[in-house]
């Protein structure tokens, strides 16, 4: 092979998955000026490529958390994105209304800008976002009009769209108070001015799960999905709510957001013995759940391995229907062309203890596990000491 297209990078022998392509079998990956360059059964380096044996693992695209909160130093909420990452196989961590138009400058300049690992965001339709979130201190942003900002949001919404996806709410009696959906519908006006979807919080009512979906447009995400009662999506006899149904079928896009309280195994058994699963699986990972209950990505996807989601499903969740959901084609896919990041994955099997938001636990016997992180082409780390450091 010329020299002027040698490739960069070949993870070699590892079992690809790929739900973008229908792609489930061995085969080499390769990277070359920070996109995928090939895949194939066996893929020739030049003579200054780095080869990794990755026989073993499963090679993923990168995975998407589509539901993060990384604007660390800046929100009392805010984790560190690289240190997150490192461990749980995510190489974009999209942001979701950490930042309002107040403040989404600084989080770019001090946080977004500096990362190794992409970070991508919705804007909080809140000037200051979601500012006061702490053990000790709680203030629902979306309860007090004068803090919602529509026009500075739509303002900064386009100047910025390299890095935003969409626009942020939250709605519901912790974040909204007496307010109900005032909020959502406002923020629903900046993201049809702007021409972007929207991500909706929910929380307890008011207003309701069904209030909720039945505003929401083709595309727009609804974010904790899966939640425990009350504001739940199945009905007392464990059926999926014909609203919840009625808006999967208008193009609504549903993602779990893990979070603090926003999960529930109750939830998620009937929903998937409806065969009703999750568009997107996120962790909404932040400072008051990082140790627990969501503690990362590859946890919050094992846990749907272990009710019975397939494996590709569960990795399309966080890859190909993550980048649908953001309108962003070139992530979530090892197509050639694509942007040059993937995740190495390996499915232990054991015991394993999970627990959801109120409480429960559930003995499982896989858990999915992050190995290693291609980011722009370029090996980034091992997860495991070093097993995929070696030369092939």
């Amino acid at each position: 092979m010329p020299s002027t297209t040698a490739h960069d990078l070949i993870l070699r022998g590892g079992h690809v998955i790929d739900p973008s392509q229908g792609l489930d079998g061995v085969m080499d990956v390769a990277f070359r000026a920070g996109k995928v360059s090939a895949v194939a059964k066996a893929i020739k380096p030049g003579p200054a490529t780095d080869v990794r044996d990755v026989k073993g693992a499963i090679v993923s695209p990168g995975l998407i958390d589509l539901h993060t909160h990384v604007y660390w130093g800046g929100t009392s909420l805010g984790i560190d994105a690289e240190e997150f990452c490192r461990t749980s196989g995510v190489t974009t961590a999209v942001d979701t209304g950490s930042a309002g138009p107040g403040n989404f400058m600084g989080f770019r300049k001090h946080v977004i800008e500096r990362s190794q690992v992409r970070i991508l965001a919705y804007l909080h339709v809140s000037f200051a976002g979601i500012f006061a979130f702490s053990p000790t201190i709680m203030v629902g942003e979306s309860e007090e009009p004068r803090m919602l900002a529509p026009a500075e949001c739509a303002e900064v919404a386009v100047q910025h769209r390299d890095i935003l996806v969409g626009i942020k709410v939250r709605v519901g009696r912790h974040s909204s108070g007496t307010q109900g959906w005032a909020a959502l519908k406002m923020a629903l006006e900046v993201a049809d001015k702007v021409g972007m979807p929207l991500m909706c919080h929910i929380d307890h009512p008011p207003p309701s799960y069904e209030d909720v979906i039945g505003l929401l447009r083709p595309g727009d995400v609804l974010t904790h999905a899966f939640r425990p009662f009350p504001n739940t999506p199945v009905s007392a006899q464990g059926k999926v709510k014909a609203e919840v149904i009625a808006a999967r079928k208008r193009g609504v896009i549903f993602d779990i957001g893990h979070g603090k309280g926003s999960f529930a195994f109750e939830t998620a058994r009937a929903m998937l013995a409806n065969g009703f699963q999750p568009d997107v699986i996120s962790s909404d990972v932040h400072a008051l759940c990082i140790n627990g209950p969501a503690f990362d990505q590859v946890t919050t996807l094992s846990k749907f391995l272990c009710m019975g989601m397939p494996l590709n499903d569960v990795i399309a969740a966080s890859t190909v229907n993550a980048a649908m959901a953001m309108r962003r084609p070139e992530l979530g896919s090892l197509k050639v062309g694509s942007a040059g990041d993937a995740t190495l994955l390996t499915v232990q099997d054991g015991t394993f203890d999970y627990v959801d938001v109120v409480g429960e636990h559930m003995e499982g016997r896989k858990r999915i596990v992050s190995e290693g992180v291609v980011i722009a082409g370029k090996w980034w780390h091992s997860s495991n000491g070093g097993l995929f450091d070696r030369m092939g």
